[in-house]
């Protein structure tokens, strides 16, 4: 009742494109400067969120995208240009807004979307969905996608006591660094989108 090849499948590719290890560092700028406690709720809500959307997508996102008429390379371009506009933020250093809604924006977005949840997971896992032949093969997609969710959490969960080794200059460095690899994947998210665009021209 089980398909370790399926969930195997699934899971490496979730693993690549959330990549648990790159976005530790993303968290760690967005959430600095907040209480442990806060920053542990909002490492959960940013998994939550992703694994609300995932499930969404998973279940009715070919529908969602036909009844919107939106492609998916639209998607990849409109993520793209909202995770340019945070890594900006970040590289600039303008973070002053109010402490809630810095709360609120950093734990839904960019964290649970688009960043864990973005057009790559989304497109992923709607195709797994629909190619997952029977029970087993139904099972293993689903078990992949809570185990990605769940090191996703531990990933973010565990790397809030680097923020108190490193102190206020090394949170200023691990900012900057998260902007330039954020702009990095921003860039290359609208990349993708134009060329499949132009491919599907």
């Amino acid at each position: 009742m089980f398909d370790a090849a399926v969930f195997g499948s699934l899971f490496l590719t979730l693993f690549v494109i959330m990549d648990p290890p790159g976005v530790t560092p993303i968290f760690l700028a967005l959430t600095s400067g907040r209480p442990a406690k806060v920053q542990r709720r909002m490492a959960w809500q940013a998994v939550a969120v992703a694994f609300g959307v995932i499930t969404v997508f998973g279940l009715v996102g070919q529908q969602i995208l036909d009844y919107l008429h939106v492609s998916v390379p639209a998607l990849m371009i409109a993520g793209g240009l909202l995770l340019l506009l945070i890594a900006l933020d970040l590289l600039t250093g303008k973070t002053d807004e109010p402490k809630q809604t810095k709360d609120v924006n950093v734990a839904l977005v960019p964290l649970g979307m688009p960043l864990l949840a973005g057009p790559g997971a989304i497109v992923s896992v709607i195709l797994a969905v629909q190619n997952a032949d029977g029970t087993s093969q139904q099972i293993a997609v689903w078990a992949a996608i809570v185990a990605m969710h769940a090191v996703l959490w531990l990933a973010m969960r565990y790397s809030l006591g680097i923020i108190r080794l490193i102190k206020d200059g090394g949170v200023v460095l691990v900012t900057r660094l998260a902007g330039m690899m954020l702009s990095a994947i921003a860039v290359q998210q609208i990349i993708n989108g134009v060329t499949q665009v132009v491919q599907n021209a």
